[in-house]
This record gives structure tokens, sequence and C-alpha cells, in this order.
């Protein structure tokens, strides 16, 4: 938050006399009768004493009582800043998308569009919840990275962007892990399939593939389980997803060779001689 927070340095001043004396007004001054860099100093402290809550309604108040004010638009990115700060993720998002709307050149859209990006992203914890919130979070990074790949947000929104789509995938993981383990190997064999597919990039792909040797093992589709096994040897030889990928098919007196003609097939023209369909 380069502009919104560099920038105050000049107000920190009469932040410290209102927190020592007041700025010569009366505790009990209404928030109507305080100018507008008055009450954003007042912002501040609340800030900087740690009651983040408090501040972001203050900052609000700026941007209500004086909307047309340069300090309005700083004020609104600071109100964004503040509610993440107390976690209130609906509310930091509203904001940040308020500058965004309002001020789609200021210097501070790159930040804006990044803390909505977090107000997403910092709600994705454990995988086994709905995931409609990862997509959210991947979309709005995805805008940061795109609309300012030369801010100071673009190399962590890229970096946010791999761990999100990483979650995805162990999302999917996790439920073809259930499905196998009580026996449905077709639908645990369709999870994998997916991470194949379409989470390539991520470090769940060795094991997505062994686990697609397993289950075409169990259904008798030896000529899909081969194939798995070539695109695993492959690609991640030096694994231990290979090692037992090679003893479960080699133990069955099968080869690690392409002798399915369908989707993996395709995969692995994509992955492993670079043929793009």
């Amino acid at each position: 938050m380069k502009g919104a927070l560099k920038r105050t340095g000049v107000l920190a001043v009469c932040t410290a006399v209102l927190v020592m004396a007041g700025c010569g007004r009366d505790e009990k001054t209404s928030i109507e009768d305080m100018t507008a860099p008055e009450i954003f100093s007042q912002a501040e402290a609340e800030l900087e004493t740690g009651n983040s809550e408090d501040a972001a309604v203050t900052f609000g108040e700026v941007e209500r009582l004086y909307p047309y004010s340069e300090l309005a638009k700083r004020a609104l990115i600071m109100q964004a800043y503040s509610y993440h700060l107390d976690k209130d993720y609906e509310n930091s998002r509203s904001a940040a998308q308020r500058y965004i709307e309002f001020y789609p050149a200021g210097e501070d859209a790159a930040y804006a569009q990044y803390l909505l990006a977090l107000s997403h992203y910092d709600q994705i914890d454990e995988i086994g919840r709905d995931q409609s919130i990862t997509f959210e979070a991947l979309q709005a990074l995805r805008t940061v990275i795109e609309r300012y790949p030369e801010s100071e947000y673009s190399r962590s929104s890229s970096l946010k962007f791999d761990l999100a789509f990483n979650h995805l995938a162990a999302k999917e993981m996790e439920i073809g892990r259930y499905y196998h383990k009580r026996g449905h190997y077709a639908a645990a064999a369709n999870r994998f399939r997916i991470v194949v597919e379409q989470f390539q990039t991520t470090t769940h792909t060795a094991e997505a593939l062994y686990r697609l040797i397993e289950a075409y093992l169990s259904l008798g589709l030896t000529n899909e389980a081969q194939t798995a096994g070539a695109i695993l040897g492959y690609n991640y030889q030096s694994t231990q997803w290979y090692s037992d990928g090679y003893s479960l098919l080699t133990g069955r007196g099968l080869r690690l060779e392409v002798a399915d003609e369908g989707w993996l097939r395709n995969v692995y023209r994509q992955m492993v001689r670079g043929e793009w369909l």
C-alpha cells in the first residue's frame, strides 16, 4: 500500500497532537465539526493503536462529509485496508471495489484490486470447505496480474494464484481418495482425471497419475493404467509415485507404455511430445 500509507507523514504530526492534546479541541467535539485532515488523523490514530474497526468507520466519515476532497480518495483505500486488518472481508471488498469504480486511474487502484483479491484469498483455509471462494480469489488475482503487471503487487498475486490453484487440485485429490478408499473406482478416476487434465502444473499431478493406475487396474482397464504409467514415468521418474506405479504395473506383468486410445493418449501427446490439440 505504498501510495496510501507513505503519503501520510505530514498528517502523522497531527495524529500525535490529537492523541496527546486533542489538537486543541474538546473531546466531545462532533465529528461533523471536524475538518477532513482532522478526521483522517483521528482514523490514523485509531489504526496505530490497533483499533482497526473504529479506524475503518472513521475513514468512512471523511468520504461521507468531504466526498470531493483529495483526502476522500485516500480515506477510501485506507478504509478498505482497515477493514481487511479487522478481517471484515466483505466490507473491505466493498470499499476496495468502490475505489476501483470511482478512481480507476488512481495511484492506489492496483492496491485496491489486490485488497479485493485478498478479501477472497485470505478466506481459503481448509480444503474440505466449499471451493467457490477459491475460484473468486483466482479470478481477482488474475486481474491484478493482467491489469497491473508492473505494480508491486503483481508478483505476490502470482505466487498466491499458484497456491490457490494448487489448493483446488488438493480438493480434487481429497475427494478422489475418498471415493477410492470406499471402492468407487470410476468416481475416483474421474477426480484424478480432473487433476491430470486441468491442474498439470500443480504438485499433485504425479500422485494423480499413480492413483489413476490404481483405479484403472481395479476396474480392469489395463491399457489406461499402462498409459498413465507411461506419462508418470516420463515426467516424474524421480518421485516415489513413479516407483510405486512401476512396481504396481510390472508386478502384474504390464509395461509402462501408451496403450490407450482415450483421453490419456491426448495427455501423453501434450505433456510428453508437446503436441497440443
